[in-house]
């Protein structure tokens, strides 16, 4: 069992400053021995550690934490994709196996972002370096996600927390023309994080994630889906267990196969885990 979405932090306010004062669970130190009996409990095995800051010394200290705990099996690091300097940059951190892929806040870039030719020009760079990509966007921009996707058939995207549909508001039916048109390309893949803190936090019910949840399995499957937590953000909405639980009750009619592929397999798989 592979927890495909995870964070880690040394709290401080300037660094992370998207935690808000509305954020005060998040506002503290969160590193691997403070989530380790949680795996342990849960039966999850593995994790892949997701940047928190767009900062290559982010990236660094992933790297080390992997080095103390082997339950770390994949980084999802930052380096300035838009960088003259990229190819370099990737020639250096491809001394760290652990780093699987890369991610970039685009949900805090102004529109357009993901045409930037800048941007668009570090594709083929991670492809050939073997590295996947993580696309963080909110649901308004899954539109242009779907035009950037379908740009690149040698990469391998991975979109997270389902591409954020408004569960708050009970918006459903733009997001899913675009997650529809996003899936309809086999190179990418979806996780299934994030969603409890884009419903009411601590008021939802289990019911409310089902449509949504009905429509990622429609157009992924069950072999482009990947469960994650996104432990500690998640802790604003919910337990590990509850959002792993809803999971795991959603999909109690699926076949064994489906179920370990969503909760590991094709984790393992895309980002490359099996010699971890």
């Amino acid at each position: 069992m592979i927890d495909s979405h995870v964070h880690f932090w040394k709290y401080d306010k300037d660094v992370y400053s998207w935690i808000d004062a509305g954020m005060k669970d998040l506002q503290k130190d969160h590193l691997p021995e403070h989530l380790a009996s949680t795996l342990k409990r849960h039966g999850v095995e593995g994790i892949v550690a997701v940047q928190a800051d767009q900062s290559e010394l982010d990236t660094h200290f992933m790297i080390e934490m992997a080095k103390t705990h082997p339950f770390i099996k994949a980084v999802v690091g930052w380096t300035d994709l838009r960088s003259d300097d990229l190819e370099r940059r990737l020639d250096y951190f491809s001394q760290y196996p652990i780093i699987k892929g890369w991610r970039h806040f685009v949900q805090n870039e102004p529109d357009g972002f993901l045409a930037d030719p800048l941007f668009r020009r570090a594709m083929p760079l991670l492809q050939r370096y073997g590295y996947k990509y993580d696309i963080l966007v909110f649901a308004r921009q899954l539109s242009q996600t779907a035009d950037f996707v379908a740009a690149f058939h040698e990469n391998t995207f991975i979109l997270d927390h389902g591409g954020k549909p408004d569960i708050r508001s009970g918006e459903i039916k733009e997001w899913e023309t675009n997650i529809r048109r996003i899936a309809a390309h086999p190179h990418v893949y979806c996780k299934l994080s994030g969603l409890f803190t884009e419903a009411k936090w601590e008021q939802w019910s289990a019911i409310g994630f089902y449509p949504y949840l009905d429509i990622l399995f429609d157009a992924f499957g069950s072999r482009r889906l990947l469960w994650g937590s996104d432990w500690p953000v998640l802790l604003l909405s919910g337990l590990y267990v509850q959002w792993k639980s809803l999971i795991e009750k959603y999909m109690e009619n699926h076949s064994e196969e489906e179920r370990e592929a969503v909760f590991g397999g094709n984790a393992i798989s895309v980002y490359g885990l099996e010699n971890e």
